[in-house]
């Protein structure tokens, strides 16, 4: 009888302990589940089933201690409209803060290259922190050892990484030529890999034993953010570089696909478009994207007439600054096209970008969306409306921009396929990493190349 009671005890400490680990979030169990979790004890592995795939009640309990923008309004802004039925309040609301965010978008613009790069960083961070947030709350609840330090030790690495590949492409014809800065040059991606090594033995040495499966999905969730996020970012940053216009168009794109298809769907919308999101209609989606193939057009001609947006930003060594000044390439030169239609001919003077344009444009509305509809899937399976509540009316930051990172990496991919040649300053920083004697090959090379072709 006395082995009958202590094995009783012992059975139902394992269930309370069981129960602690969720967090308080789980579903009483069985007596058959009792004595696994007891066995489970016993073994280097003590997750139980309910911990390996989060109950309903445990992912309730995570989205309440985040934060939802939708539903912070500020105050005075909600008692101007609080006669208003809510579907108005929330166009109202939602109008206001898109037009501010457009009028700050034009303003970081007009600071011009080094602005957008630190906005792109900085809107960088927040996405990331936003996504994270979600992870910390499981961090919280289980106590789990330095998850927060290592996900922002991570990030700190990978933008090492990222953002000095950057610099060396475009200014590593500069840089080389400074002695203290030409050893974090020459090893660069080996000084990367250092930095992440750290982080990844200081990971191994935080794993706790009764939490390995967590700790292993929360380090997984930190690279998954940081290959969403961070490696989209170095995408927009080298989008720009190769001239405003790049960066300028799609991201104008997508807010007005984004716009015209909350406004069709809002007045005409009667069709459900995806399940994912029950509020996308139909005709929002065809709206916006014929909206946003007009509007890529016309943006696109007007931008194309100002050397500020179309010149690559490039290094000066004699200014010793950035410059946005060029002869304009073929892509930005008027040329003459012939059109017939209904046996009637007509020659029009068009910009060669704008054919390229209808290509983003195209992207953007049809594709583009299905970055939104990615992030509504991801806030569903933590029954979250919002990512933050930074934006009244909108949500988080991550909220405006699930799409644009998408876009990016289309941009960046196009360009690189269809559109960029050859980098001189790029050629010159790998010529610069060679031995001497070895540029002295290459140096006889070219002149007798130079030569043969001159006679």
């Amino acid at each position: 009888m006395t082995e009958v009671r202590r094995r009783r005890v012992e059975d139902e400490a394992a269930l309370h302990a069981g129960e602690a680990a969720l967090g308080g979030g789980g579903v009483s169990t069985g007596a058959g589940e009792k004595r696994n979790s007891s066995a489970a004890d016993s073994s280097d592995h003590v997750d139980s089933e309910e911990e390996k795939i989060p109950e309903e009640k445990f992912v309730e309990e995570l989205a309440k201690n985040l934060p939802q923008g939708t539903d912070k309004t500020p105050e005075l802004l909600d008692s101007a409209l609080k006669d208003l039925p809510d579907r108005w309040k929330n166009w109202v609301i939602r109008g206001i803060f898109t037009w501010i965010m457009i009028c700050g978008f034009a303003l970081i613009i007009y600071g011009g290259p080094l602005a957008l790069m630190v906005t792109t960083l900085l809107v960088q961070v927040k996405c990331f922190q936003e996504i994270i947030s979600i992870g910390y709350q499981v961090y919280r609840i289980h106590g789990l050892p330095w998850f927060r330090s290592l996900s922002w030790y991570f990030l700190l690495t990978s933008n090492y990484f990222f953002y000095g590949e950057n610099l060396v492409d475009y200014f590593g014809v500069v840089i080389n030529r400074l002695e203290y800065l030409k050893f974090l040059v020459t090893y660069h991606r080996f000084l990367s890999f250092a930095l992440y090594i750290i982080g990844f033995v200081w990971f191994v040495l935080s794993l706790v034993k009764k939490y390995y499966i967590k700790q292993f999905s929360l380090f997984a969730w930190t690279h998954v953010s940081l290959l969403i996020v961070v490696t989209q970012s170095y995408l927009i940053i080298q989008n720009i570089f190769e001239g405003l216009i790049w960066f300028i168009v799609p991201v104008s794109m997508i807010v007005c696909n984004d716009v015209m298809a909350y406004v069709f769907g809002f007045f005409f919308g009667r069709t459900p478009l995806i399940k994912l999101s029950p509020k996308k209609t139909w005709e929002g989606f065809i709206g916006g994207g014929f909206a946003t193939v007009l509007f890529g057009i016309l943006f696109s001609y007007v931008l194309c007439n100002y050397q500020y947006f179309i010149c690559p930003i490039q290094y000066s060594e004699e200014l010793a600054r950035m410059t946005m000044s060029c002869v304009p390439s073929y892509l930005f030169t008027p040329q003459e096209y012939s059109l017939k239609l209904f046996g009637l001919g007509k020659t029009l003077n068009i910009y060669p970008f704008i054919w390229h344009s209808i290509s983003l444009s195209l992207f953007s509305s049809i594709i583009g969306p299905f970055g939104g509809f990615f992030a509504s899937g991801f806030k569903r399976a933590f029954k979250i409306k919002d990512f933050g509540d930074m934006i009244p009316g909108h949500g988080g930051i991550m909220d405006r921009f699930d799409c644009q990172f998408l876009m990016a990496t289309f941009v960046n991919v196009y360009i690189s396929s269809f559109i960029r040649t050859p980098s001189p300053a790029k050629l010159l920083t790998q010529i610069y990493n060679l031995k001497p004697e070895q540029q002295y090959q290459i140096y006889q090379s070219l002149k007798d190349s130079l030569s043969e072709v001159l006679t």
